[in-house]
């Protein structure tokens, strides 16, 4: 009786042990520092040399992410700027104009070899391209350019960096796209932009269709939509209209770095890891506003 009664105790103590190993551990998964962790993550943001990819991939670096920015331009001075601030490391690639037939697979091709058969976890597809004008001198040239910069090249880098997306990806820790949309692309006010508005639209009607089917190849594709921030292509409209912008919004001011890059944050976490095919509005409630009466 007295082994039986001993016996009975033990497995008491084990399964005690057991429930109590799993609820640490389910405290841990659950704590904010892990679920929205993206130390050490592998990322890839294009035009993040200034305005909102810079803001993207400067909240990455700050959280430990080796980050890998591509623009024209400005991409070595940015990365020099985001890896001297750390703790993340961050390296440019300049040259790249992703408009351009075949530049977004080299693109890809310099990723891969600076990974050095690491994957990919990553990809913020943030390039774009505007182009105003009043309606009847509004050229067709500004078609080809906007939507090949904001909608072709989006779809062509992530089929490029697919496999690089593949290779780290499971069930509950998917590969990550972004893509990068707008509000001019969910209404229809504002200025004469013609080609980015449809662009842009264009870009989260492509999220969608791209989430449900890369979804089973362990992928996640969402878009953000950014209303007002403070960006290398809002700068001269902020100017002229900075309060009145401002005014237009719910929450009565401009976005900040830390709201875009703690969108993107989440989606690329354990905390996003369940949402896809989603269009992330981020814009001060711009389009709730009631309109003054």
């Amino acid at each position: 009786r007295s082994t039986h009664t001993s016996h009975h105790n033990d497995l008491n103590s084990s399964k005690k042990r057991e429930k109590t190993h799993s609820s640490d551990t389910i405290v841990s998964m659950l704590n904010a520092s892990n679920l929205f962790s993206v130390a050490g993550k592998n990322v890839l943001v294009t035009g993040g040399g200034t305005g909102i990819g810079y803001m993207i991939a400067e909240g990455f670096v700050s959280n430990g992410a080796n980050v890998f920015i591509a623009s024209r331009k400005e991409a070595q001075e940015a990365a020099k700027k985001l890896n001297e601030a750390g703790p993340g490391k961050c390296r440019g690639f300049c040259g790249y104009d992703l408009n351009v037939p075949g530049q977004p697979a080299a693109l890809a091709d310099e990723v891969k070899a600076a990974l050095n058969g690491q994957a990919l976890h990553v990809l913020v597809n943030n390039s774009g391209a505007n182009w105003a004008g009043p309606f009847n001198e509004y050229p067709d040239t500004a078609f080809d350019k906007v939507l090949g910069l904001n909608v072709k090249a989006v779809f062509s880098l992530s089929q490029a960096l697919m496999p690089l997306l593949e290779q780290g990806a499971s069930v509950e820790q998917p590969g990550v796209v972004i893509n990068i949309g707008s509000i001019d692309g969910i209404q229809a006010k504002g200025m004469e932009h013609y080609a980015y508005g449809a662009s842009k639209a264009a870009v989260h009607h492509l999220t969608r269709v791209m989430a449900g089917r890369l979804g089973p190849r362990h992928i996640t594709v969402n878009a953000i939509a950014p209303g007002p921030f403070q960006s290398k292509m809002m700068r001269a409209t902020l100017r002229k209209f900075g309060q009145q912008i401002t005014n237009q919004t719910a929450l009565g001011r401009i976005g900040s770095p830390e709201d875009m890059a703690g969108t993107a944050i989440w989606l690329s976490s354990r905390a996003g890891a369940f949402v896809t095919g989603t269009v992330i509005v981020v814009d001060g409630g711009v389009l709730v506003k009631p309109a003054a009466l």
